[in-house]
């Protein structure tokens, strides 16, 4: 059967699917009836974490707080209380934290900005201005006083890399812990004169095993989702934001091995309104970026490692999050990494509640020494909402290859462009979401008639109940050079089941249950290439911790020759086939402890009627909140026939975080792949001096044993500041 008749199939499919979610899209607010009234304060406020001014015994009160977890039906035994005031430049929050329940000393991480959410007793809170139930803002803070902040999309995703301007201070003895936050206005965006946002409060706290919000969350989603925000009544508009510009200039001075270097830079931040932000970069310079974790690849396809550097990552779901995992049309880490970045600006942001937009553009220059040519990539996405919390998006990728060099270059072709238009469904109350998805490529190399992606999936999560249904159908010519898609041609269909059983009580086991996953993958000819079957059983405690049983069947057809060490000469046959099971165990401690650890068993057989131990562990150590420990270990023994025979890998990684104040950091990393023969260190220190301004001193260092040795190194100092105007 032809791709084209598969393809018609599927979206008699996805028509039924969009009519069934039209059902599901209309409905009231959740927590309509939760709201917070804001009045404005009456003097002064100094953030000193101690909620003593007059302004906040006059402000109202949100607590009596529910319980997520371990139960969701019933109000929470840590009592909390959060009030919210403002003037004209900032937002104030304050929150207070008891400990009546539960006594004992607090959970924190280490002192550094974006803690992770599980490790810490903390504060997050949900803002959203536009009262779309899908995007807006999210701070935090843990009981030492660590930031959290982020931007949110679909609902109750959050990117962490986002930083903006904020201040805050702690203060806490046995008895609570007390939080007072200033946000100015000038940090997030909203619409002029909109008197109701959403918002929600919610609390982790780690020595009672407990989660807890303002209003209601059940306890499958997470605690900021967007879908179960109260409201946030203002007493009058939110003031207008006046002009918002902001500059930042670096100064960037490295050494190599091979020479010294000085340079200069600089973004720009410009609000053209209150939801909508233009930012310029030229000459940018990512040198303070954390490295990449290293992993062993035993995968016959390109891994993927997420972005982290800073220009790509506010409102990046616009731009990254079109498509799926493994069908990403546009993949910000395919720029500047093999070459630098002249110049570029993004333009993102809401238009107004139903319409977000977002254009980027980025030069990267001509180099005839290093044999590449100028490029310019060219994003434009946009998003309007429809129904309650769904939207349609629009997108279009172009990256253009200027001068003749590359015109001879048959690896890269002229250009290369994808057109993609998405349909995301969530529900009212969260429970069902799904998405319809149609690309096209168009690149001066490929055939159109096979350059289509059709997917789509249909999703339900209940307390008790979790299943999805998702297909993809990949043309053979499909490409994208500025994406991510590790396989084409192919018509993939995956679908997951599973049950908890609960135990409605505070200690000892919370759920269990089983979960079953199956995934095939057939040829444009309905030929299978690829069939994993998956049992598991899995246990989640009270205190946090969990134990997962896997069981997998395999079955590979390959569709090209492959090594299955990754290392050697020798390769499997295309077209040959493999089968084998494999069990694997995982574990997570509690969280509580200061000594953590993940302890994951692989053991089973492996391509080529062979056999395959792995082992994984993650151990860590805090002496809270100044320094925190942690090393990643893992093993992989290979034992195939001839001419392999037996092959083993080890992976280091050793890891120092030093904060000593929440604007002074001192990390260091050192990893050691055995596959790759590479031994790398990172040293990086950073004084936030100022809010959003830094001083980076970073050291990288490489040796590389294979295919020949090769060292390298690199010492940059950093310096930015931020200006507003």
């Amino acid at each position: 059967m032809k791709l084209h008749l598969i393809l018609r199939s599927i979206l008699k499919v996805l028509f039924l699917f969009f009519l069934f979610c039209l059902e599901f899209s209309f409905g009231q607010k959740v927590n309509s009836s939760y709201n917070y009234k804001v009045i404005k304060a009456s003097g002064d406020i100094i953030i000193d974490g101690k909620l003593n001014e007059d302004s906040w015994r006059e402000a109202d009160v949100a607590d009596d707080f529910f319980m997520i977890t371990p139960v969701d039906t019933g109000k929470a035994k840590q009592f909390s209380k959060v009030q919210i005031t403002y003037d004209e430049k900032f937002i104030y929050i304050g929150v207070v934290f008891y400990n009546n329940a539960v006594k004992g000393d607090y959970n924190v991480e280490s002192l550094k900005r974006d803690f992770s959410f599980g490790k810490n007793d903390n504060l997050l809170i949900a803002i959203d201005p536009f009262n779309n139930l899908t995007t807006g803002f999210t701070f935090g803070l843990n009981a030492y006083g660590a930031q959290w902040d982020g931007t949110m999309y679909d609902g109750a995703s959050v990117d962490l890399n986002w930083d903006t301007k904020w201040y805050s201070e702690v203060s806490f003895d046995q008895d609570q812990w007390i939080g007072e936050m200033a946000i100015p206005f000038k940090s997030i965006r909203y619409p002029y004169g909109e008197k109701n946002w959403g918002i929600n409060f919610s609390r982790l706290d780690l020595k009672a095993s407990e989660k807890s919000s303002w209003a209601p969350v059940p306890r499958q989603f997470p605690s900021v989702s967007l879908a179960f925000t109260g409201s946030l009544e203002w007493d009058e508009p939110p003031p207008k934001q006046s002009k918002n510009v902001s500059i930042i200039p670096f100064f960037i001075a490295s050494k190599d091995m091979d020479q010294s270097k000085i340079d200069i830079g600089g973004d720009v931040k410009y609000s053209l309104n209150s939801s909508l932000n233009l930012d310029v970069t030229i000459n940018p310079d990512f040198s303070q970026t954390e490295v990449d974790q290293q992993v062993t690849n035993l995968d016959r396809f390109e891994l993927f490692f997420p972005e982290k550097r800073q220009f790509f990552l506010e409102n990046a779901d616009l731009f990254s999050n079109f498509g799926y995992k493994e069908i990403r049309p546009f993949f910000s880490r395919r720029i500047g990494l093999d070459r630098p970045i002249n110049y570029g600006f993004r333009l993102s942001g809401n238009i107004n509640e139903s319409w977000r937009i977002g254009l980027m553009d980025l030069q990267t220059p001509k180099n005839i020494e290093k044999g590449f040519n100028a490029q310019n990539f060219a994003v434009v996405s946009l998003q309007k909402k429809v129904f309650k919390r769904s939207n349609i998006g629009f997108l279009f990728v172009n990256r253009q290859t200027f001068n003749d060099q590359d015109k001879q270059n048959k690896k890269s072709s002229v250009f290369d462009r994808n057109f993609g238009v998405e349909y995301n469904y969530a529900s009212s109350d969260n429970i069902w979401n799904g998405k319809i998805l149609y690309l096209k490529s168009m690149t001066s190399e490929k055939d159109l008639n096979k350059a289509d992606v059709f997917a789509a999936h249909l999703e339900y999560k209940s307390t008790k109940w979790k299943a999805r249904f998702q297909q993809e159908v990949i043309g053979e010519d499909f490409e994208t050079e500025v994406g991510y898609t590790p396989r084409k041609g192919f018509l993939k269909t995956t679908g997951v089941l599973g049950h908890l059983i609960y135990k409605d009580q505070t200690k000892g086991l919370l759920s269990h249950g089983p979960r079953i996953k199956k995934t095939i993958f057939l040829t444009p000819k309905y030929k299978k290439t690829d069939d994993i079957s998956e049992i598991a059983y899995l246990f989640n405690f009270n205190n946090r911790s969990t134990i997962d049983f896997v069981y997998e069947n395999k079955y590979i057809l390959l569709t090209k020759p492959f090594d299955p060490t990754g290392v050697s000469s020798e390769y499997l046959e295309e077209g040959s086939e493999h089968n084998w099971n494999e069990f694997a165990v995982k574990y997570n401690s509690k969280p509580q402890n200061l000594f953590q650890y993940q302890l994951e068993v692989l053991y089973g057989g492996y391509y080529n009627n062979g056999k395959r131990l792995g082992i994984g562990s993650v151990l860590s150590y805090r002496f809270q909140p100044i320094l925190g420990l942690s090393s990643i270990l893992t093993y992989n023994r290979i034992k195939l026939n001839k001419p392999w025979g037996k092959t083993s890998f080890w992976l280091y990684g050793l890891k120092a975080d030093l904060t000593l104040t929440n604007k002074l950091f001192f990390t260091n990393l050192f990893q050691y792949n055995e596959q790759l023969g590479l031994w790398n260190f990172n040293s990086r220190f950073q004084w936030r001096y100022k809010p959003a301004s830094d001083i980076y001193l970073v050291f990288n260092s490489n040796e590389v044993e294979q295919p020949y040795y090769l060292k390298t190194w690199n010492l940059s100092l950093k310096i930015n500041y931020w200006l507003n105007f």
